[in-house]
């Protein structure tokens, strides 16, 4: 699963593959349902497939993300300081705003796409 959503997230970035393959909560509400249909066993796979593949998201370093909290801990760890509270505001208020936008957009491709 991290493997695919590293090479989906390359070729999504280069665009090799089209944005309209990026979902989301519309899309993942869809695929739920498409599992369910399929039985317990489909439903319980995909729920499995969405969790590692958010807890894998999740771990990019990117702030707000937890990803993002290692990285700042990583720096403290070399730098043998933390970042000033101006820099960690700054970075945290870049990191929400992708964050969001990459959800706007993932709403967007499911009521466009």
């Amino acid at each position: 699963v991290v493997t695919r959503s590293i090479s989906g997230l390359y070729h999504l970035a280069f665009g090799k593959i089209s944005s309209c393959n990026m979902s989301g909560a519309i899309g993942i509400a869809r695929a739920s349902k498409d599992q369910a249909e399929e039985g317990l066993a489909a439903f319980i796979g995909f729920l499995a497939l969405l969790s590692t593949a958010v807890g894998f998201l999740n771990l990019l370093p990117i702030p707000m993300l937890d990803g993002g909290h290692l990285m700042f801990y990583g720096y403290e760890a070399v730098m043998r300081k933390k970042p000033s509270d101006k820099v960690m505001q700054v970075l945290m208020s870049m990191g929400i705003a992708l964050v969001l936008s990459v959800m706007v957009f993932a709403l967007w491709n499911d009521i466009f796409c």
